[in-house]
């Protein structure tokens, strides 16, 4: 049996669609699609059923995945390993959340960099960074979204904790009856956001005041640390994860206005392509991750 066709036929069963899988092997999809056709003639039973939008496997498709995945993957593994000792440096793509990837993931990873890994990093939302991970931009990704599917494998990093904060200049003015009705705390204080939908007030209001918030955002910026800086010089009050601002609260230049018992969080996963982790720099990058993210 031709390992290229195998080769094909575990990308189309792990991406689920010929077009993904196409995208995965630098191939058209009228060739993934022929290669498909080819093997299932060769075995004499169908390995798909075609979808409107994909494609499933059959039983004998499944079958097949579990029995040829493995080992395709170690031969990855062993020609990827030559290859690392021919060159010496090999390349990590890692992509997530700007604030995260900058603070503490690139941090972590380079003390990789004199073992021989070199580092290019790409900033995105959840949505767009698992985008480029399945198409294969990128090698390893952080987001707060855990996929679906067979194409890409998560594994949980680590939880942070959302804190709701202003300025000391505004904290003064609120009192502690003020902060059992969120809507009334943000009819009294401007927002300052990454997004028009307020995605971190939002979330923090549904979890400690089971509600919605009212006031749409005043300062509007896509980095928290811009949030940050912004809250600090008084534009309104904000929700920031507590590893971002601790610095600022024990500085004084933000006041957390609640300290619940429960307090919001948002878990961060570790991503990659299915398979991928039999790459030594890949797996290699994400144990260092794993390992570092206890300390966080």
């Amino acid at each position: 049996m031709d390992l290229a066709l195998l080769r094909t036929f575990v990308t189309v069963h792990r991406a689920g669609s010929f077009t993904r899988a196409a995208a995965l092997l630098g191939l058209s999809q009228p060739a993934v699609t022929g290669q498909i056709r080819t093997l299932e003639r060769q075995l004499g039973r169908p390995l798909f059923l075609r979808q409107a939008r994909g494609v499933t496997p059959t039983t004998i498709g499944d079958e097949l995945a579990h029995r040829a995945a493995p080992h395709l993957d170690a031969l990855v593994e062993i020609a990827e390993a030559g290859l690392e000792e021919q060159t010496g440096i090999r390349t990590l793509h890692l992509a997530g959340l700007p604030e995260f990837t900058s603070l503490r993931a690139l941090p972590a990873l380079t003390p990789l960099i004199s073992q021989g890994l070199a580092l290019r990093a790409s900033f995105g939302n959840a949505e767009e960074t698992l985008e480029g991970l399945a198409a294969g931009h990128h090698d390893l990704a952080i987001t707060t979204a855990r996929p679906r599917g067979g194409l890409l494998t998560a594994t949980p990093l680590c939880d942070e904790e959302h804190v709701l904060v202003a300025s000391p200049r505004w904290a003064a003015r609120l009192g502690p009856s003020v902060l059992r009705d969120g809507h009334v705390v943000l009819e009294q204080l401007p927002v300052v956001e990454v997004h028009e939908s307020l995605p971190l007030v939002s979330r923090y209001w549904s979890a400690i005041f089971d509600s919605r918030p009212a006031a749409a955002g005043t300062v509007i910026a896509p980095d928290l640390r811009a949030v940050l800086e912004s809250a600090a010089a008084g534009a309104g009050l904000a929700v920031l994860p507590r590893y971002l601002c601790a610095e600022a609260l024990e500085g004084g230049r933000l006041v957390a206005l609640l300290d619940p018992p429960v307090p919001p969080l948002r878990t961060y996963f570790l991503v990659v392509r299915t398979g991928t982790m039999a790459l030594p720099h890949i797996a290699r990058a994400h144990e260092w991750l794993l390992r570092a993210a206890v300390g966080w």
